[in-house]
């Protein structure tokens, strides 16, 4: 079954292309831009047939719902934390929603995700996350569910709130430790230079590499860097913020869909974007 679910994400192509539109889980009145009214964004991003969407279970029928056969697999998210904000709480936390296969299998969902999180100088959680992966593995495991990690290295929210850090020394260990938890897939960060990226490829072991998105950038920049990326050995990319923050994500979704799945030209796969953002 984890097979199944595993091809019904990666498809023909071997490649995957998740949008992520699970933000409103965290309480970041930011993260809220572009979804607002979440059955829209979701049938947006839905029309516009990207591989899987990502959702959190309070929204995720949105999505299940929707008729026909050819609807997006769904990635639950099954974590909450509250790290994204400046200041940092005086109290952190990463929290896994209760019985978070059962919802998984009910709704129907492809995949799980959950946090790995290493911010400076807060140990505990980190330790937390990996408690809560120690628990979700077997779960999801004696479900048949695949279980994605999203080892995310950040750096100090004093410095202009939820911001990645792109040091590859950072992010290799992090990822490592990922596969070595027992990831069924990696969602992780670019590093500074994405023509190093194929060192992530090899440090996960032949575990598929999905990179994150990140903060919203232009057209020409988002895509170009999605085609190093992928020339470098990655498996597919989980984009949001440039996706539904866009003022065409169909033409998006389709433009990072001809690179990720027909190794597409930039330029090619700009001509698919309607309403450009420079």
């Amino acid at each position: 079954m984890k097979q199944a679910r595993l091809t019904r994400l990666f498809g023909v192509s071997g490649n995957c292309f998740d949008v992520a539109i699970d933000h409103g889980m965290f309480n970041e009145a930011g993260f809220l831009g572009g979804i607002e009214n979440m059955t829209r964004a979701v049938d947006v991003i839905a029309e516009a047939s990207p591989d899987a969407i990502q959702l959190p279970p309070g929204t995720a029928p949105l999505l299940q719902a929707r008729p026909g056969r050819d609807r997006p697999a769904l990635v639950l998210r099954a974590d909450v934390a509250n790290v994204y904000g400046t200041p940092l709480p005086r109290a952190l936390f990463s929290e896994v929603i209760t019985r978070p296969v059962d919802q998984a299998v009910r709704l129907d969902a492809a995949c799980v995700v959950v946090n790995l999180l290493m911010l400076p100088d807060q140990p505990d959680l980190h330790a937390t996350c990996i408690r809560n992966i120690n628990a979700l593995k077997p779960a999801c495991d004696d479900m048949g569910m695949p279980l994605m990690i999203e080892p995310l290295v950040m750096q100090d929210n004093a410095k202009g709130g939820y911001m990645v850090d792109g040091d590859i020394t950072k992010i290799l260990p992090l990822v490592r430790q990922a596969v070595e938890l027992g990831a069924d897939i990696i969602k992780a960060d670019p590093c500074d230079d994405v023509s190093e990226y194929h060192r992530v490829i090899e440090i996960a072991q032949s575990v598929p590499v999905l990179v994150r998105g990140g903060g919203k950038v232009s057209d020409t920049e988002i895509l170009t860097r999605t085609k190093t990326l992928m020339e470098q050995g990655a498996r597919g990319i989980v984009y949001g913020r440039n996706v539904i923050h866009h003022p065409d994500p169909g033409g998006m979704t389709a433009a990072l869909m001809a690179i990720v799945h027909d190794d597409a030209s930039v330029e090619d796969a700009l001509a698919l974007i309607t309403a450009r953002d420079a």
